[in-house]
């Protein structure tokens, strides 16, 4: 059964939720120098690479899918997945200017960071959203398909995380599969078929 519109102000605070989530998620990953998964990892891939911030980056990337989402999702999808992008990238560099951490274990930054990035993204979905890229594909098979969202961004998270194994040793490799595993895993398990659908 679907569930019933959002109103304005429930969207605004789901978006903005969910955005903290991820930022926050993103930020302890980074701090043991763990890959992301899907647009957010390639984009911290580039910033090694490239003159540019993270937050720019990942916003830069994300403009191609938009396509794809606006003839596929519709204009409502497409802005709602504009916004939560655009606060995920000014938040990822405002927050480690306003909180640093002395020690984080790999381990507690692998679990917690790719658990709250899991817990954001599906606030996003929730509220009929996304961090774009893969997540709007994997929005867009699910509602067409019938393809498990949580199935299919796992399996591409994880093929993304081990194709940038030369960014990292092994160590990080693993921790960050595992933090790319709980990600999907939470939105695998509380995201199911025939739920918060697009229309």
């Amino acid at each position: 059964m679907a569930d019933k519109e959002h109103k304005f102000y429930e969207d605004v605070l789901g978006l903005i939720c969910g955005s903290l989530l991820v930022s926050l998620g993103l930020v302890l990953l980074s701090e043991n120098s763990l890959l992301s998964p899907g647009t957010a990892g390639l984009a911290m891939a580039l910033d090694t690479l490239l003159p540019l911030n993270f937050g720019q980056i990942f916003f830069v990337i994300n403009i191609p899918f938009y396509y794809l989402s606006w003839r596929q999702m519709g204009w409502s999808f497409t802005l709602k997945t504009f916004i939560s992008v655009t606060l995920v990238a000014i938040m990822t560099q405002v927050f480690p200017m306003l909180v640093q951490f002395n020690h984080t274990s790999i381990a507690f930054s692998s679990v917690v960071g790719g658990i709250l990035i899991g817990l954001g993204v599906l606030a996003m979905f929730r509220h009929k959203s996304s961090l774009g890229g893969i997540g709007i594909l994997a929005f867009y098979l699910q509602n067409r398909y019938s393809i498990s969202a949580g199935k299919f961004q796992m399996a591409a998270d994880i093929t993304i995380v081990c194709s940038s194994y030369f960014l990292t040793n092994i160590t990080g490799l693993v921790f960050s599969v595992l933090a790319a595993f709980l990600l999907n895993l939470v939105i695998a398990v509380n995201h199911k078929e025939g739920r918060y659908i697009v229309t």
